[in-house]
Formats: structure tokens, C-alpha cells, sequence
């Protein structure tokens, strides 16, 4: 089949290789200037299966209101809640249900694992370096955070995911370069999760696309789906047809990414027969002409990147893989000579309107556990919309609308869940059974 795929995120670009190893002839649209440069440009880069799940969950709506007017908050609103947000905020709380909750998150496990399997395989295959290294270690400073982590830690050994709980000295053991002088109570120590560079992964994919001869669209935005249908007395849906504006190419830098594009060129009209949304945000407005509502919202993420500094006597004073600060939900990761950190979950406010107290707390958890591992005045600010759904599991599959299928919602997951996610839709495409249940993913869940 003749396939366009919308949106070149991470997301987009590993859907748009999984239905080229399917033997179809894909076409990649993307607005921007390359792949990966909005919310897959800067993430922690972190895979690790048994920490990916929803946001709405049993108790979230205390600890988000216990930690309302807080500058180090995990989560926060910016500004009053818009009716869409609000709407959005009722339909997550809803979900925090654990009759909701629970299926949601063995559902993500169940596709992250199989995403992180993918991952490993694909970078084998085409020999990509994407600055990998492996285990997760999450940070406990107090004896309240341990004991608050001890249901989730029944969970994961009820979904067979490996653990250790670690005391502080073994803690040290596996990231020596750990400040001594903060106080750390104990360690949750995943071996198989792994951390790595996102973008760059998106990149090696590109070449590779582009190496098979696949056009890649840029600064292309698509305006419009319209379903084509056969004449006469049945109507048979025939394919989709994609309209397009060429725009103004912009910086491929997300660092200095602003909002807004300017149009140029001719309006594209073009042909497939079947078309794959992977355009983040964006899908809701490609979506609703359709007549599916796809409850998209943005939370917004920042992170900051540092060059890790060598000194003679220690060579090397940063992590050597992932970590999380459990009481500020923040990442550190170690992405070749760089050390990122990242977190926040902020609500409502413009892209372009970086607030200081996230990133104080990012550079705060960094000196707490790494104080000499980088020159904060070289650190590179960057915020991502992070597009979520309010009970946490993305869109993939069927759209209900002929010849248009999903991929898009992965909120703060989209790494961990990319390569998993595309292959459920190359089995979709193509008629296979898919490999696990994916009933929890369908975009007509939302059609209610």
C-alpha cells in the first residue's frame, strides 16, 4: 500500500521504518526541518518498562493538591485552567480510578517491554549508536519515600518486572560519583532498563529512510484528511487524500524553536491509501474534521543539558546511566560527554514561556547528586509539549474513519513506547493478530 505518515516525532519516524520493513511505500510528512525537534528533541531519554505508567492514578489528585503553590512542585498549572483543560482534568481524574488505573498500566508495561526488545533489535540491525547505557536507579532521600514506594513495588513484582531495593552504600556502589553529603535512605535499582539519546536514534532512522529511497517531506504541514470514496451506489471508502502547505523552513534546533510558521509555496493535493497520524498535538485538529475528538493535552517538560566535566585526578564525576529523584519526579542521564535532567508537568501555558521555578529545580536536583559534574552556565534549556491522553494509554490503530489509523498520545512515553507502538501498527495495516491485547489502546475508546 501507498502509506503517508504525519508527524516525523519519534513516534512518526519508527512508524514510518516499521511500515517500510513491511514492504509498503511510505511517505513521511513533517513540519518542521527534520525529525525529532519538538517533544522528542530533548527528553531524559530514559527506557524503563516498569516505570512507564499512566498519570492518572489512584491518589495522584493528593499529591498534586499537596504540592499546589509549591516552587519545586512536580506538577503545576500555569495560569487558570482553559474549559478544554478542565474538561481534560475531570476525564483524568475519572481515570484515576484502580479499576482504571490498573489495566492501563499492565497494558503500557506490556508495550514498553515490547518496545525496549524492538529498540535493542533495530539498533543491532542498522548499527546505531544512540549513547545507550543501561539501569535505572531511583533515589529515595527519606524513610516516607520508601515506604510510599512499597505498593508500587508489589506491583512491578506482580508484572514480573526486575528490581532491587538497595540500601544507600550499594546505591553508591552502582553511581560512585553520588554526592556523599546528600542524605539518601535507600535505592530502587532496575538492571534492564536502560537510558539513551532519542533524537539521535530518530536521526539513524532518518538516514536510513532516506537511504531506501522514502521522501521525506519538511516544512510541509498537512491542512487537511479527506476520506475518497468510490462512486456509485456503495461508496466504498477508496483511500485518503492529504493536503499540504509548504512552509518557511525553521531552526532544526529545538533550543531556539518558537511558535508559529509562515506558508509558502503551492498547496499539495496527494493520493494514498491509507494515512498513519503521528502529529503529536496537531492530531486533534486533523482528527476533528473527521468527527473523532481525540482529547489531546499538552504537558509541557523541561530539561537541561550539560557537557560532563573530566578533572586528572577524577576522570569521570557524573552518572554513568539513569537515575530519579523520587521526591522531585526529576531524571538525570548520561548521554555520552552530556548529562541531562529533566522533569516537570506543567499545565496550560505557552511553549515559548519557560517558567524559572522547574528549571531551579532541575539545576537544585543536579547539585544535590552531582555537584561537580558539570558548569551549570553551559546548560542548554529546552521545553516539549508532551501530547497526553487522560487515562494515559496512547491512540494506536483504528481510527473509525476508513483508511486512517493512530499513533499519537504517548505523553511523557513516547521514547519508551515508540518502537512497540509502531510495530502494533504495522500488524494492524497489515491484518495480522496483534501479539498482545490491545484494547486498551483503541482511539475509539474516546468516541463515547
Amino acid at each position: 500500500m501507498r502509506v503517508a505518515v504525519i508527524g516525523a516525532g519519534i513516534v512518526g519516524v519508527t512508524t514510518a521504518h516499521e511500515l517500510l520493513c513491511d514492504g509498503h511505500e511510505v511517505t513521511l510528512y513533517e513540519q518542521r526541518s527534520s525529525v525529532a525537534v519538538e517533544a522528542s528533541f530533548a527528553n531524559a531519554g530514559v527506557m524503563a518498562p516498569g516505570y512507564v505508567t499512566p498519570w492518572a492514578a489512584p491518589g495522584m489528585l493528593r499529591k498534586v493538591l499537596g504540592q499546589w503553590g509549591r516552587r519545586d512542585a512536580a506538577v503545576r498549572i500555569a495560569g487558570l485552567p482553559s474549559a478544554a483543560l478542565t474538561a481534560w482534568l475531570w476525564r483524568w481524574w475519572r481515570a484515576c480510578d484502580p479499576a482504571e488505573h490498573t489495566p492501563n498500566r499492565a497494558a503500557m508495561l506490556a508495550l514498553a517491554t515490547r518496545s525496549l526488545v524492538r529498540t535493542r533489535a533495530l539498533s543491532e540491525a542498522l548499527r546505531i549508536d544512540y549513547e545507550r547505557a543501561r539501569g535505572l536507579l531511583v533515589l529515595l532521600r527519606s524513610e516516607r519515600e520508601l515506604a510510599g514506594s512499597r505498593a508500587g513495588l508489589r506491583l512491578l513484582a506482580e508484572l514480573d518486572v526486575g528490581f532491587h531495593v538497595v540500601d544507600a552504600a550499594v546505591c553508591r556502589r552502582i553511581e560512585p560519583a553520588l554526592d556523599a553529603s546528600t542524605v539518601l535512605r535507600a535505592g530502587i535499582h532496575l538492571p534492564s532498563a536502560e537510558v539513551g539519546n532519542c533524537r539521535q536514534f530518530a536521526l539513524a532512522l532518518k538516514a536510513e529512510l532516506q537511504r531506501r529511497g522514502v521522501p521525506l517531506k519538511f516544512n510541509q504541514t498537512v491542512e487537511r484528511l479527506t476520506p475518497v470514496l468510490a462512486s456509485g451506489p456503495h461508496r466504498m471508502a477508496q483511500g485518503v487524500e492529504v493536503t499540504s502547505w509548504a512552509q518557511a523552513p525553521d531552526a532544526e534546533s529545538a533550543f531556539a524553536f518558537t511558535q508559529g510558521t509562515s506558508t509558502s509555496g503551492e498547496r499539495e493535493q496527494e493520493r494514498f491509501d491509507a494515512v498513519v497520524v503521528c502529529a503529536a498535538l496537531h492530531s486533534h485538529d486533523l482528527l476533528r474534521p473527521l468527527g473523532l475528538r481525540l482529547p489531546l493535552q499538552a504537558v509541557h517538560g523541561y530539561s537541561i543539558t550539560l557537557p560532563v566535566r573530566h578533572f586528572e585526578a577524577h576522570p569521570d564525576v557524573g552518572p554513568y546511566a539513569a537515575l530519579m529523584d523520587e521526591r522531585y519526579k526529576v531524571a538525570i542521564s548520561r548521554l555520552g560527554d552530556r548529562v541531562r535532567v529533566a522533569g516537570g508537568a506543567e499545565l496550560g501555558g505557552l511553549l515559548t514561556q519557560h517558567a524559572s521555578a522547574p528549571i531551579a529545580t532541575l539545576h537544585r536536583v543536579l547539585q544535590d547528586w552531582f555537584p561537580s559534574a558539570a558548569q551549570p552556565g553551559r546548560a542548554q534549556t529546552w521545553k516539549g509539549a508532551r501530547p497526553m491522553l487522560p487515562d494515559g494509554p496512547p491512540a494506536i490503530g483504528a481510527s473509525g474513519v476508513p483508511n486512517v489509523w493512530l499513533n499519537t498520545g504517548h505523553g511523557s512515553s513516547g521514547w519508551a513506547l515508540a518502537c512497540g507502538s509502531a510495530e502494533l501498527v504495522a500488524d494492524a495495516l497489515a491484518g495480522r493478530p496483534p501479539s498482545m491485547d490491545t484494547a486498551r489502546f483503541s482511539p475509539l475508546r474516546f468516541r463515547a
